[in-house]
């Protein structure tokens, strides 16, 4: 009888503590949210009336369109780059033993420890000495440094719950080791993938410190030219705007939810 009640208390005490961590992570998004459909001029909570005038300004602003698309077009190939660099370098050091495998690893997760100000530093004077800051190769560059250590984890992780029973049967069968990764092994890992390419993109669209560095003319990411004009104005249209970024995140969540379902992103 005791049993069960300790048992009762843990299940509703972590229920409680599920709820206000979910809740204070949705939270600030969910109030600039509320705070973008403001009638009024500056952003209050609750709002004083419900308007859409920010988001027609928003839409309206070719500098934040414009970097709309550069940041969603970064974003995409970012993702693209990061999934196949990171499935290579996650598959052999899953898979084989080889001298140098350790550095292998430690270089691929070294992103995580630098912080983000130094390594935006770093990446502009390598640039800047190769000549090649006014392209947007800077930008890419540095957005795939950040992303690949989520993309390399996400998949060792799927890969180390993968059952290679399958692969070794079709090996058996006389299946040539390009068919087993394209036939069995990326099939049987595509959540992983899909959850790999997501945290890619999403780093990529919301990178702040980094792009601040390496961004040049006109290919402002919408992250950037978003911290540059809250620096001038506070109107609600920064609201509308982040907004925006949230909606365009949450998209690409559901379309892949739609497309494998969330419980089995690895």
């Amino acid at each position: 009888m005791h049993n069960d009640f300790t048992d009762y208390v843990m299940k509703v005490a972590g229920a409680v503590i599920r709820a206000l961590v979910y809740t204070m992570l949705a939270l600030p998004a969910v109030l600039v949210i509320i705070s973008s459909f403001t009638s009024g001029e500056t952003m209050n909570f609750p709002p004083p009336g419900f308007s859409l005038r920010w988001y027609h300004r928003a839409f309206e602003s070719e500098p934040f369109m414009t970097a709309l698309w550069t940041s969603t077009y970064v974003a995409v190939i970012v993702a693209f780059l990061a999934l196949a660099i990171g499935f290579a370098a996650a598959f052999a050091i899953n898979r084989f033993s080889f001298p140098g495998k350790g550095l292998l690893q430690a270089l691929a997760f070294s992103p995580l420890i630098i912080p983000a100000v130094v390594l935006g530093i770093g990446l502009l004077y390598l640039f800047s000495w190769m000549r090649i800051t006014q392209t947007m190769l800077p930008l890419l560059v540095g957005h795939l440094v950040l992303a690949i250590p989520y993309v390399v984890r996400t998949i060792l992780a799927s890969l180390s719950l993968h059952n290679r029973v399958l692969e070794e049967a079709a090996m058996n069968l006389r299946a040539t080791p390009l068919q087993v990764v394209r036939r069995i092994t990326l099939p049987l890992i595509l959540p992983g993938l899909l959850s790999a390419a997501i945290f890619a993109f999403v780093t990529s669209f919301g990178n702040v410190t980094v792009s601040v560095f390496l961004t040049y003319g006109g290919n402002v990411t919408l992250p950037v030219q978003l911290f540059t004009y809250v620096d001038n104005s506070y109107d609600p249209l920064v609201a509308s705007v982040s907004s925006i970024m949230i909606f365009v995140t949450l998209a690409v969540i559901l379309t892949i939810e739609r497309l494998i379902g969330a419980e089995r992103l690895a």
